[in-house]
């Protein structure tokens, strides 16, 4: 990558609901997961900045049903705040949750900047109103929150409302696909839509391109891109908080992200989800990360 890089740190766990045995989601832990195993002296970004997250709780709102719904929107509103005063002009953009309840803010900060794309990749859509979830987490309805589907206090953040619109977003790897009902919701909007044996037969590289014309046709400013790693096999990444068998592997993600990432119209990537809690010995880290770097550095082994 010819750019320079900065790495925003967003530590949030808030957008998980706690599993009986944790004592909280550990994906709070990430940055300094990846830094451990050597990401950070790779990229070697120009910048690194940080917000830290308010201490992990299970409150419930009862004007929204979603949990910690109020301290999440506090959350994203300081982390729009700090990506817009670090902001740089043809500067890659790394966020490091945390979990995917960070995109709220992130997607605060664009909508300010302009007229943004979304690359969703993700094993789930996570596309669904508070009704149909079982855990009422916003990381399980982040997708519906930002393009406007829910509360008003969550999709209405500043009178922004929607902070992106739905056909400029192409949502990839859904492997819960079991579940009429919970894929009926995504299917029925104007998100374009690839669950994972759709990408797999559209083609991952031939997806991401499509995404770059749709991009371009509507000149659009620029684009995101979302990263939950549980869209890899659960073989290769069961580190997470919602397992699925189905998924991609490294290779396929290097063709999807490639194209993406070094498009001069990419404002960055988010990468969520990756618990150092079942990981204990980096196992399955050390290989994410250096697929990402190859990814990111455009390189190969």
């Amino acid at each position: 990558m010819k750019r320079n890089i900065n790495i925003f740190e967003f530590p949030l766990n808030l957008g998980l609901k706690k599993k009986e045995h944790e004592t909280e989601p550990g994906v709070r832990k990430l940055p300094e997961w990846l830094k451990k195993f050597d990401f950070y002296k790779e990229i070697n970004p120009q910048n690194i900045f940080r917000l830290e997250a308010p201490e992990y709780s299970m409150k419930s709102d009862q004007e929204s049903g979603v949990l910690n719904a109020d301290a999440i929107i506090d959350y994203a509103q300081k982390q729009a705040n700090l990506i817009l005063n670090n902001h740089q002009e043809d500067t890659f953009s790394i966020m490091l949750g945390g979990d995917c309840s960070i995109l709220i803010g992130t997607a605060i900060a664009l909508k300010k900047l302009g007229n943004f794309g979304l690359f969703y990749l993700d094993g789930h859509t996570d596309f669904i109103p508070v009704s149909l979830s079982s855990t009422a987490a916003a990381a399980g309805m982040d997708l519906a929150i930002i393009t406007g589907t829910g509360h008003e206090k969550l999709t209405n953040i500043q009178g922004l409302k929607p902070y992106f619109l739905e056909e400029n977003i192409f949502c990839a790897g859904n492997a819960e696909t079991d579940d009429e009902e919970y894929v009926e919701q995504i299917v029925n909007s104007d998100i374009q839509y690839f669950d994972v044996e759709q990408l797999r037969m559209n083609g991952f590289r031939k997806t991401a391109e499509d995404f770059l014309q749709m991009v371009e046709r509507k000149g659009l400013d620029s684009f995101f891109i979302h990263l939950d790693v549980d869209v890899l096999k659960d073989e290769l990444m069961p580190a997470v908080d919602s397992r699925m068998e189905e998924g991609i592997d490294y290779e396929n993600l290097k063709e999807i992200l490639k194209p993406l990432i070094h498009s001069p119209l990419c404002f960055g990537i988010e990468i969520t989800i990756l618990d150092p809690d079942y990981d204990e010995n980096g196992t399955y880290t050390k290989p994410f990360v250096k697929n990402l770097i190859q990814i990111i550095k455009n390189k190969e082994d």
